[in-house]
């Protein structure tokens, strides 16, 4: 069964941005990238990875989606329950948010938003 949360931001990007998730990695059939029409720049990476590789505690996986974000921002957000230093990509310029609700929605389309225009 898939994440409601990602379920409500794939909704989302849909209607703001047109953005239809693409999956360039077969292997990884529920990784889901997100990119701008215009450009084809990345803006989003939704996926599933293990806690571990995350330096979480407990076993199996976790749903994260990895947005671009401000440097300065993205030290301060880090500091929040459920935003780590984005897995696989730059950590000074990408953050990770756990999409297991300890992060409101709100805050999740937010950084969405600032990630597209960061990418724009």
């Amino acid at each position: 069964m898939e994440n409601t949360i990602i379920v409500e931001i794939l909704a989302y990007v849909k209607k703001e941005y047109g953005t239809i998730p693409d999956n360039p990695w077969k292997k990884y059939p529920e990784n889901k990238v997100l990119r701008h029409k215009d450009n084809n720049k990345w803006y989003g990476l939704l996926m599933p990875v293990e806690k571990r590789k995350l330096g979480l505690s407990g076993t199996g996986d976790v749903d994260i989606i990895n947005l671009k974000c401000d440097p300065m921002l993205a030290e301060i957000l880090r500091q929040q329950d459920g935003i780590l230093p984005a897995y696989h990509m730059n950590h000074t310029k990408w953050i990770s948010i756990l999409l297991d609700g300890s992060v409101d929605m709100d805050t999740i389309l937010n950084q969405i938003d600032m990630s597209y225009q960061l990418t724009t």
